[in-house]
């Protein structure tokens, strides 16, 4: 207990405060990489959530646009009906037979620019989700490149109390290997 109140200290804290008042070089330089590890952790975290929401736009374009092909699938069956009806009333004794295979006419023409149109906008949909489905690819890129960088931090922590050189280049390899994962996202590979 201390005057200003009780502290609870973790068995590393004592030793990374007594690193922190040192001229210990070492830990200085396991401090500067610490940062500098976090500083690029955060970067890939903000193009990871970026891509992320990339990932999510695409895919609601592509719901947006799936749902107007399917609304205009609809409106396709619709005159598909009326053209049916159109028809079977040019069978029908003593009906305008001319008007009804004028309508007939006309239905049939208006499917087909509606099926164009349709077709056209599954396309549209399809090219979203490709591109949503690249975008998420990518987002787990950064992701990898987040979590190697996270691990890379807790070793160089851990390179801190123990003071074990292999640590340190295990948590600079390890960032390594995060920053390669970081380029393969930047390169969208």
């Amino acid at each position: 207990m201390s005057g200003h109140g009780f502290h609870v200290h973790g068995p590393h804290d004592h030793e990374l405060e007594h690193a922190a008042h040192s001229n210990d070089d070492f830990a200085s330089r396991i401090a500067v990489m610490t940062a500098i590890m976090a500083t690029v952790g955060a970067l890939f975290g903000y193009q990871g959530g970026a891509t992320q929401n990339d990932a999510a736009m695409f895919k609601n374009n592509s719901a947006i646009k799936k749902t107007e092909a399917s609304n205009l699938w609809n409106h396709y069956q619709s005159k598909s009906s009326k053209q049916n009806l159109a028809e079977l009333a040019i069978e029908i004794p003593g009906v305008d037979t001319k008007k009804y295979k004028a309508d007939a006419e006309r239905y049939k023409s208006e499917k087909e620019q509606i099926k164009k149109e349709a077709e056209a906008l599954e396309k549209v949909s399809l090219d979203w989700e490709d591109k949503s489905k690249a975008a998420l690819h990518q987002h787990h890129r950064w992701a990898q490149a987040m979590t190697a960088v996270q691990i890379a931090i807790s070793l160089a922590a851990i390179t801190l109390l123990t003071k074990k050189k292999w640590l340190q280049y295990a948590s600079y390899s390890v960032a390594g290997v995060g920053a390669v994962l970081a380029g393969l996202a930047a390169l969208h590979i």
